[in-house]
């Protein structure tokens, strides 16, 4: 009877190929081998949640090897903004970009410290509505733009990001302030860790004003203090973990912000919310001091209002970081000096159209476009990588039954009690199946750069298996579906996604800079302030469980 039990749970494995001779030897050699192995290891290194402490050696390099390093600019060609004015609209000035906002600081016509009381203000205004922030940083972020204001009188000037305030996404540790992971179980949690991508901004100038929100463990829109929502359509939400990150860009509650992305969380919410989100190349950015699911699969990056802002802050936080063993200095190249006419840009069926000839009118080679690969089990690798990967992160969490507080039982605690079973060589398969489909992508990547839907699943699993860098570009937008008799000022926004082969990044920021020099997508403002009456800001909504799909 013990043997047929047991056959059962083999089943679950794929493994019933064994008689009842073997299953009984297995189950001896498990109980007298594996376990104590097992339980030494859990009792090692496993009893803190978050994979900030003990990395695995096992790590991930996207580089495809097979053309010569190119030398990165050790000074970027920024565009020079000379003529630049204050505007005297606060609004007006919330959503000027990083360059103009920098010029202002560095000509002395505002300080870092009124832009920091402008974007408190901004931020306090409208997160009753869109609960994108989890906590402000207000003392921290007058001592920083204190800092820098008395820098900039000394005649020191650290650069564009001089003074210029940013948000963090709530898995980013700053010490002294709560981490919460966007987690009812974190929500308490104070990690006395400085993030790396934090000690880089500061060392820049930056002035930190709020941690913004994650969703639970960085899965999907839904944290501990309910659901953040779009700025453009405020009866929707943001989707995707970077939800606070992409909102509070998006309505122009600060300049800039970091997000992070293991399958989706930027590019989804950059989407939805109508910004520019670079998803730079894996490496690029350290992550010590960040929560993580997946070591190889996890990637930090900027929302921003522009591809140009973009460069500015990636310029800032890439780099070999320490302590982050997938992190790389990668040579970083200046976007602003590619000549966009000796490109060749495929473009696939999906790709927005308009995007596509704007770049045609800019002298750019464009072709018709597709990736050949035969993997067909793309979404399966990265749900195989990533919840296994998470479950290392998280056993005591599940072991202890945290999971059933939980703020969408549908979504981490079902994927991880599932991921249990996942064997070691099969984890180990999917990680061959990965290699492949990375060879076969390479061999299939015939241009410098395609474009293509941001938002397809299927790309934004192949896209992260792959390491590829991506920036999602805003690119008009249309009438909401059903909307009410006399009319909305809600909008639904149209995006698409320009994509780059690994440690190619500058070259998706120069399309994308090329296609905003010409166009003002990205500088439309959400309707938050003007609601017409048939659009009126709902009460905090009942948390419901959404479909699985969104994470990091």
């Amino acid at each position: 009877m013990h043997a047929s039990q047991l056959k059962c749970t083999f089943e679950l494995l794929d493994s019933n190929f064994f008689n009842e001779r073997k299953v009984l030897e297995i189950a001896k050699g498990a109980t007298e081998f594996n376990l104590p192995i097992i339980r030494a290891n859990r009792k090692l290194i496993a009893s803190e949640n978050g994979g900030l402490h003990n990395p695995s050696v096992l790590t991930f390099n996207p580089d495809w090897g097979t053309e010569q390093e190119q030398e990165a600019s050790k000074i970027f060609n920024y565009p020079s903004i000379s003529d630049i004015q204050k505007p005297e609209n606060e609004e007006d000035i919330a959503f000027m970009s990083v360059l103009e906002l920098g010029a202002l600081i560095r000509t002395k016509q505002i300080t870092s410290e009124e832009l920091t009381r402008i974007f408190l203000k901004r931020l306090k205004r409208y997160n009753p509505a869109l609960e994108a922030v989890v906590t402000y940083t207000d003392e921290l972020a007058y001592q920083q733009a204190k800092e820098a204001d008395e820098l900039l009188a000394q005649g020191k000037y650290l650069g564009p990001l001089h003074g210029i305030p940013y948000g963090l996404k709530d898995i980013i540790a700053v010490p002294q302030y709560k981490t919460t992971w966007g987690s009812t179980t974190f929500k308490n949690q104070v990690l006395n860790t400085e993030a790396w991508v934090y000690k880089r901004l500061k060392s820049a100038g930056a002035v930190l004003v709020a941690k913004l929100v994650s969703g639970s463990l960085a899965y999907d829109d839904i944290w501990f203090g309910g659901r953040t929502r779009n700025p453009w359509n405020i009866e929707e939400f943001s989707t995707g973990s970077s939800a606070g990150p992409a909102a509070c860009t998006s309505a122009g509650m600060l300049p800039f912000a970091i997000g992070s992305e293991t399958a989706g969380s930027m590019t989804y919410p950059g989407a939805r919310c109508g910004v520019t989100a670079l998803r730079p190349t894996f490496g690029t950015v350290g992550r010590t001091g960040v929560m993580s699911i997946s070591e190889s699969l996890d990637k930090l990056g900027p929302f921003c209002r522009s591809a140009a802002d973009c460069t500015i802050v990636l310029d800032a936080i890439q780099g070999k970081d320490p302590d982050d063993l997938s992190s790389r200095d990668f040579p970083f190249a200046d976007p602003f000096s590619v000549d966009i006419t000796k490109l060749t840009v495929g473009y696939l069926e999906d790709a927005e159209m308009e995007v596509v000839q704007v770049l045609a009118e800019k002298g750019i080679k464009m072709v018709p476009f597709k990736l050949n690969y035969t993997v067909d089990s793309v979404q399966g690798i990265l749900n195989f990588t990533m919840d296994v990967d998470m479950l290392a992160h998280f056993d005591e969490w599940q072991r202890s039954g945290k999971d059933d507080v939980y703020e969408a039982q549908d979504q981490w605690p079902v994927e991880l009690r599932r991921s249990r079973i996942i064997t070691a060589v099969d984890y180990m398969q999917a990680q061959r199946a990965r290699g492949k489909l990375i060879r076969e992508v390479k061999e299939s990547f015939t241009v410098d750069a395609f474009i293509g839907n941001v938002t397809d699943w299927e790309k934004v699993c192949l896209g992260n298996l792959v390491g590829l860098p991506v920036i999602v570009v805003p690119a008009g937008f249309k009438n909401i579906s059903n909307p009410p008799p006399s009319g909305s000022r809600r909008r639904t926004t149209i995006t698409t996604g320009i994509y780059a082969p690994p440690k190619h990044d500058h070259i998706a920021l120069a399309l994308a800079i090329a296609y905003q020099s010409v166009t003002d997508h990205h500088k439309q403002r959400p309707p938050i302030d003007n609601l017409g009456p048939n659009d009126i800001i709902p009460n905090p909504p009942t948390v419901t469980i959404p479909p699985r799909i969104l994470h990091l």
